[in-house]
């Protein structure tokens, strides 16, 4: 039997909450087996619920494969395999819109809630759905996508991403919306996907040099297996010391050194002004000019970066 909010939400719940049920909170795509692990896992315990999201990704991480939303025909014959058997536990699936989920935890009855990393746009903990399970007191438990490390470390080749320029004349405006395309390739769910350019200026436009994101580190899936170091640690949102990227910025720095790339009289543009670490650690290079969108820390860098000689602008689309 399956079930949709739409029609659960003004009507009676029993249907569902008869069923005291594990709730898999509508994941991003799994693997064949790694459903299968959670099956094997939760079902020994008592009915299960699968959640899948009328969306085809995250919540504001759209159109970016990492990010793509499990689909049904991925699991669709484990499913029907485990309520064709003679088990006295069932799986049932509750389709809804992400932004529902909220509504969802408030009105359904689940034994515990699953929730699998990587489904969700910013720090769960900071997010109202976390508020909404701490009020209810319903146990919940945050969980890898992947089989296993090896399956998490393969799974980036396994996609493909929007390609980027890597050479070329560009605009200021093209490269700052460039800046922003290079953040989509970033694999950060708990904070703020950031992405830069560095060009050259020559004449009315520039020639790039280098794009670059804020990396998860030590390989891109890592805090989706092992968990957000902010979420582990219920780290606030400005907080410095809790994040498993390298700043975009700080990635750029690496791979100019690697490609031994010239940063005398470059601009950088990034869709988020940097952080103050990053700010400090740009003062000391010898960039020309950072062209930014979105401020942050209260505008620390544009201080910083200034009084080191740098020129800062803020250009919005």
């Amino acid at each position: 039997m399956n079930f949709d909010w739409n029609e659960l939400a003004f009507g009676s719940k029993s249907a569902v909450n008869q069923l005291k049920a594990t709730f898999i909170a509508a994941p991003r795509e799994l693997s064949v087996a790694r459903f299968t692990q959670l099956v094997k896992e939760y079902l020994p315990k008592g009915n299960i619920v699968l959640g899948l999201a009328k969306e085809p990704y995250v919540l504001g991480l759209e159109d970016q494969p990492q990010f793509r939303m499990l689909q049904e025909a991925t699991v669709k014959h484990i499913i029907a395999k485990v309520n064709n058997a003679k088990t006295p536990h069932k799986l049932y699936i509750l389709t809804y819109f992400q932004r529902d989920l909220i509504h969802l935890l408030e009105k359904l009855h689940f034994k515990k809630v699953v929730l699998v990393n990587g489904s969700w746009y910013r720090a769960f903990h900071l997010r109202p759905e976390f508020y909404t399970l701490a009020k209810q007191g319903t146990p919940y438990e945050l969980i890898s996508p992947f089989a296993s490390e090896q399956d998490a470390q393969d799974y980036p080749a396994t996609l493909k991403l929007q390609a980027l320029p890597k050479s070329g004349m560009f605009a200021e405006s093209d490269l700052l919306a460039l800046a922003d395309q290079a953040a989509t390739h970033s694999y950060a769910y708990s904070e703020f996907q950031t992405g830069v350019a560095l060009g050259r200026k020559a004449g009315n436009t520039y020639k790039l040099l280098a794009t670059a994101h804020n990396k998860v580190v030590p390989f891109e899936t890592y805090a989706m297996h092992h968990g957000a170091s902010r979420e582990i640690h219920f780290s606030p949102a400005n907080d410095l010391n809790h994040y498993d990227v390298l700043h975009a910025e700080m990635q750029l720095l690496a791979q100019a050194l690697k490609s031994k790339i010239d940063l005398k009289g470059t601009t950088m543009f990034i869709n988020l002004l940097p952080c103050p670490t990053c700010a400090r650690m740009l003062s000391q290079t010898d960039i020309t000019e950072f062209v930014y969108q979105q401020d942050h820390s209260d505008g620390y860098a544009v201080k910083m970066l200034e009084l080191s000689g740098k020129k800062v602008r803020r250009l919005v689309p």
